[in-house]
């Protein structure tokens, strides 16, 4: 039996306890490299998921170039803030404060979803691809870079804030990330890269980067709510 998380409201002071102190850091927050791996082009919309303190938002405003738009997704006031601190001179990014789950973006507004290790903090890794499926417009796509489990999670890990926090806690197994996308309705979902285990806390985690699109047509047999989002 799956152990239970800690409640919404334990999981949010802990992980924004955490980035609120890492946003005045200059360490690396990602543990992939998804932002190169869907490769945006100019004129596309990107959004990044968990983005802290906006390097990758950055990245992909140059890369999408003037016609394109980089849009920044966390929760973390101080991770938004220091974001707009290094984006304060490009002019085609925007950030937005939600939670991963429901996103505070509009249906089908999306060409590229991109995430670096912030996917494991969200106690509901299948409502997550849900929204990526939503935000992101018929044939656009993602690449999720997130820690994985080796095995399910003994329940004092699972059970514990400070694990979540520190992005290994919420961490799920390969084969049910997998089955978050593909049940989400994102098609052409496969694995990109995978690091060696290692250790973390008291579990062995790895480093999991995953590729998906979203279907052209309209989806068959998978009914999510639409909802219009703060723009």
């Amino acid at each position: 039996m799956t152990a239970a998380a800690p409640s919404s409201a334990q999981l949010q002071t802990a992980v924004l306890a955490r980035y609120g102190t890492l946003a005045s850091t200059c360490g690396s927050l990602s543990c992939g490299a998804a932002l190169d791996r869907a490769a945006p082009a100019p004129g596309e919309t990107v959004v990044d998921l968990g983005c802290g303190r906006g390097g990758d938002v950055v990245r992909a405003a140059a890369l999408v170039g003037p016609l394109g738009l980089a849009v920044g997704v966390d929760l973390s006031e101080e991770m938004l803030a220091a974001a707009a601190r290094r984006a304060a001179l490009v002019t085609n990014v925007r950030f937005v404060r939600s939670a991963l789950a429901p996103l505070e973006l509009a249906d089908a507004s999306a060409d590229v979803v991109v995430s670096n290790c912030a996917i494991n903090h969200a106690p509901d890794k299948a409502a997550v691809y849900r929204e990526i499926e939503r935000v992101l417009r018929p044939g656009g796509r993602f690449v999720v870079s997130d820690v994985v489990a080796e095995r399910e999670l003994p329940e004092a890990v699972r059970s514990d804030p400070a694990a979540w926090a520190a992005c290994y806690g919420g961490a799920i197994t390969e084969a049910a990330t997998l089955a978050a996308a593909r049940g989400a309705g994102l098609e052409d979902v496969r694995v990109l890269e995978r690091t060696e285990p290692y250790e973390k806390g008291s579990v062995r985690v790895l480093s999991l980067t995953l590729h998906g699109t979203k279907r052209s047509g309209p989806a068959q047999g998978v009914t999510a709510p639409r909802r219009e989002r703060t723009r």
